[in-house]
C-alpha cells in the first residue's frame, strides 16, 4: 500500500491508527495523554526486544518511511494506509475560506485511469473525498496484470510523518533495490521507491511507490506491484509496469491536489477548562534523545570492535552493526520510561539486585524466517516510579532478515549485561 510498506520490518505491520478522542470531554487530558505515551511505548519495546510472543530479529522501526496500516472498506478489498483515510490532518484552513467540493470515487477512479498508459482495467474499487479518498485497480498494459492504487492525505508540513513518508528507508531493515528523495521546484518532496512486499523478500513481490508532499502538506501515493494483488496472488510480470519517470508523473499531477483539499477538516477538539496538574506519578517524562543514545552505546561498546553502521530514531532507539573480524553483528538499543507497572511480568524471572534495579537476561532465536539468527539480550529496569528501562540485544547478522553472518553474536552475555547496567544509563533520565 501506498508508503506503509516499510513503517517496519515486521510481516505483520502495525494496524491500528490513532484517532482524535473528541472535544467534549473533561477528564485530565494531560494524564491521558501520558498514560497512552507510556501504554505506546511499553507495547513497541515488548515488540522489539521480542519480550512477548517470541524473540524476532527485525526492529520496530517508527518512521522509516511508511504510514501505519488501518484496515478498512470492504474485507476482501485493498487495504488502505492510515494516510490515506485522512486520519493524520493539518490545521483548519481558515473559516472564511469555502469549502472545495466534495470528490466522488468514480472521479478519482477516472483521473487515475487517464493518467495511465493504454491497457486494460479490472478489479477497480474506490473511495471519494469523504470517506478517506482511494483507488485501486488491476492494470494490465498486454505485459502481464498488476495492482495499482492511489491514496490521499493531509499532513503537517515539516513534521517527522513527513520526513519518514520521503526519506529513504534503513537498508539495515528495510531492503530495496533504489531509492530517490528530492525537493521538487515548487517546493515539494518527492520519494521514489523500488522494493518489495516483504521486507525479508520471501516472495518475489516487488512494490514501487512514489510519495509526494506538497509545501501545504498535501500528500499523494501511487503504488504499484509487478503481480495482479499485494498479496497471495503470483507474479505475473518481472517488474510493475509504471517506470519511476511515469510514477512521478502520476503522482505529481496537479488534480490531485484538489482530491486531498476536498477532504473534510478534522475539528480541532474544545479546549478543556484548566484543571490541576497531575500527579508527579502520572507523567511520563520526555522521551530519551536518539542522538543521546547512540553516543552512550558508542562510549560503552568494548574495544576492538570496529561500528560499520549506526542508525536509528529520533527518540528512544538507536542501533550499531559492529564486526570484530568475524562477521557483522547488529546490536540494539531501547531506552524508555513508563515501565514500572509492568516490571513484574517483564522480569519475573528475573533478578533484583540490592539498589532495586531489576535484570532479566534472554538468549534465543532472532527471527522465526531466518534459519541460525541468534538474540542476546539484557533487560534492565532502574527503581524508582518513572519506570526508566534499559534494553540491549545483540544479534548474530548484520541486518534484519539477513542470513547469520557469525556463529554467535559479537557481545557475550556478559557484556550485554555490564553495558546495560552501567550508570551512564542514567546521565539520560
Amino acid at each position: 500500500m501506498p508508503g506503509d510498506q516499510y513503517q517496519t520490518p515486521f510481516e505483520e505491520r502495525l494496524s491500528a491508527a490513532l484517532h482524535d478522542a473528541g472535544g467534549g470531554f473533561d477528564a485530565d487530558r494531560t494524564a491521558l495523554v501520558a498514560g497512552g505515551r507510556s501504554r505506546g511505548r511499553r507495547a513497541l519495546t515488548r515488540r522489539r526486544a521480542g519480550v512477548v510472543g517470541g524473540a524476532v530479529a527485525g526492529v520496530a522501526l517508527v518512521g522509516v518511511g511508511g504510514a501505519l496500516l488501518l484496515p478498512q472498506g470492504k474485507s476482501d478489498g485493498p487495504e488502505v494506509s492510515a494516510a490515506a483515510s485522512g486520519a493524520t490532518s493539518r490545521p483548519s484552513a481558515s473559516a472564511t475560506k469555502p469549502a472545495p467540493p466534495p470528490v466522488s470515487g468514480d472521479t478519482v477512479l477516472g483521473e487515475l485511469k487517464k493518467l495511465l498508459p493504454e491497457g486494460k482495467f479490472s478489479q477497480e474499487d474506490a473511495r471519494g473525498s469523504g470517506d478517506g479518498p482511494y483507488a485501486y485497480l488491476v492494470y494490465d498494459d498486454g505485459e502481464g496484470a498488476a495492482a495499482m492504487n492511489v491514496s490521499f492525505a493531509r499532513l503537517d508540513p515539516g513534521s517527522p510523518q513527513v520526513r519518514e513518508l520521503t526519506g529513504c528507508p534503513d537498508k539495515t531493515f528495510t531492503p530495496y533495490d533504489d531509492c530517490s528523495s528530492t525537493r521538487l521546484a515548487d517546493g515539494s518532496l518527492l520519494r521514489l521507491l523500488k522494493g518489495y512486499e516483504y521486507p525479508d523478500k520471501r516472495v518475489d513481490t516487488k512494490y514501487w511507490s512514489a510519495d509526494l508532499v506538497t509545501t501545504e502538506g498535501q500528500h499523494v501515493s501511487v503504488g504499484e506491484w509487478n503481480a495482479p494483488a499485494q498479496k497471495g496472488a503470483p507474479v505475473s510480470r518481472p517488474e510493475p509496469p509504471l517506470s519511476m519517470e511515469e510514477l512521478k508523473e502520476v503522482v505529481t499531477a496537479e488534480v490531485w491536489r484538489k482530491v486531498v483539499d476536498a477532504i473534510p477538516e478534522t475539528p480541532k477538539p474544545t479546549k478543556p477548562a484548566p484543571s490541576a496538574p497531575s500527579a508527579p506519578s502520572d507523567t511520563v517524562p520526555p522521551a530519551v534523545s536518539g542522538k543521546d543514545i547512540t553516543e552512550t552505546l558508542a562510549g560503552l561498546l568494548p574495544k576492538g570492535l570496529d561500528v560499520v553502521k549506526k542508525g536509528g530514531q529520533e527518540t528512544e532507539y538507536t542501533y550499531a552493526v559492529v564486526d570484530d573480524g568475524r562477521g557483522e553483528s547488529l546490536v540494539q538499543v531501547n531506552v524508555q520510561y513508563g515501565m514500572h507497572d509492568v516490571a513484574d511480568q517483564l522480569y519475573r524471572d528475573g533478578e533484583t539486585l540490592p539498589d532495586g534495579t531489576r535484570v532479566a537476561t534472554r538468549q534465543g532465536n532472532g527471527d522465526d524466517r531466518v534459519a541460525g539468527v541468534l538474540m542476546w539480550t539484557a533487560d534492565t529496569l532502574r527503581p524508582g516510579k518513572d519506570g526508566f528501562r534499559v534494553v540491549i540485544s545483540a544479534f548474530n547478522n548484520g541486518a534484519a532478515h539477513a542470513e547469520p553472518s557469525r556463529e554467535t553474536p559479537a557481545l557475550t552475555m556478559d557484556q550485554l549485561r555490564e553495558m546495560a547496567l552501567s550508570p551512564e544509563w542514567d546521565k539520560l533520565r
